[in-house]
């Protein structure tokens, strides 16, 4: 490598972690206990919890301890909640909501794959600044279940890998990226939280990101002619923006891009 190349990747590197360490401050602002709830016993009840998970943890988001925070009746809990598991379920979406705002406020780099990227940094931020709240959201195992905070915060997962394919710059299925970003960097962040602060590693979430990103994205096409791979995920992604096709038509198109697609591997 010659002494200008060096040169260059390292500003490049410099330039990334400087946007990483940006996008990872933005998120550690976010303190979602901070923002406010609707107004009625029930915003009362749902600020009231997550102030006490964010102090305690979920053993301490009692119905003793949340009724008396929020100077209300524990039977006003049962009938506005059903039990302990769908109050902490409100205030998991109340923390995601809060999280999904912050989000918005970051404006679109014009690059999908950047902007995934600074997803990642967001999302890692999120959980260190509010380990309660995202253990509660990733870290509880309830079979057939699923956190409805959870749920949703696959939803905007999946709209950024959409996204990536549209650009053509997506390499797997996109059903295939959004588990493996969502399990990569869900693990990552359990792992950082259990993780003593002192004895974290901090190119950590940067060198997990970067190798999820080299596994499921190319470069921005160029003039050639793109592999069968790409084209059909780019292709599945953009298909129900046309209306040629009948709904036989449609299914059937989706089944082979979908069989070229899962061809990768």
């Amino acid at each position: 490598m010659t002494t200008e190349s060096a040169e260059s990747a390292e500003s490049a590197e410099s330039a990334e972690s400087a946007e990483s360490a940006e996008s990872a401050e933005s998120a550690e602002s976010v303190d979602v206990t901070a923002v406010e709830a609707p107004e009625g016993p029930r915003g009362r009840i749902v600020a009231a919890a997550a102030r006490l998970l964010a102090e305690g943890g979920p053993d301490a988001v009692s119905t003793r301890a949340v009724s008396a925070a929020a100077g209300v009746q524990p039977p006003t809990i049962y009938r506005l909640f059903g039990d302990k598991e769908g109050l902490l379920d409100a205030v998991a979406a109340h923390g995601f909501a809060a999280y999904v705002t912050s989000k918005s406020a970051l404006a679109s780099t014009g690059d999908p794959v950047e902007d995934l990227r600074r997803g990642w940094d967001l999302h890692i931020g999120l959980g260190l600044a509010n380990p309660a709240l995202f253990t509660l959201m990733y870290g509880r195992y309830r079979p057939g279940t699923t956190s409805p905070a959870a749920a949703a915060a696959f939803e905007v997962l999946a709209g950024h890998i959409r996204r990536v394919a549209e650009a053509g710059r997506l390499a797997v299925p996109e059903e295939r990226a959004v588990a493996l970003v969502h399990a990569a960097g869900s693990g990552t962040t359990l792992t950082l939280i259990a993780t003593p602060e002192e004895r974290r590693d901090p190119e950590l979430s940067r060198t997990a990101r970067e190798a999820v990103l080299a596994a499921i994205t190319t470069d921005a096409p160029a003039d050639a002619a793109p592999e069968p791979v790409t084209a059909a995920v780019t292709l599945r992604a953009v298909l129900p923006r046309t209306d040629a096709l009948t709904a036989p038509e449609r299914g059937l198109m989706e089944e082979w891009l979908d069989r070229i697609a899962g061809s990768s591997g």
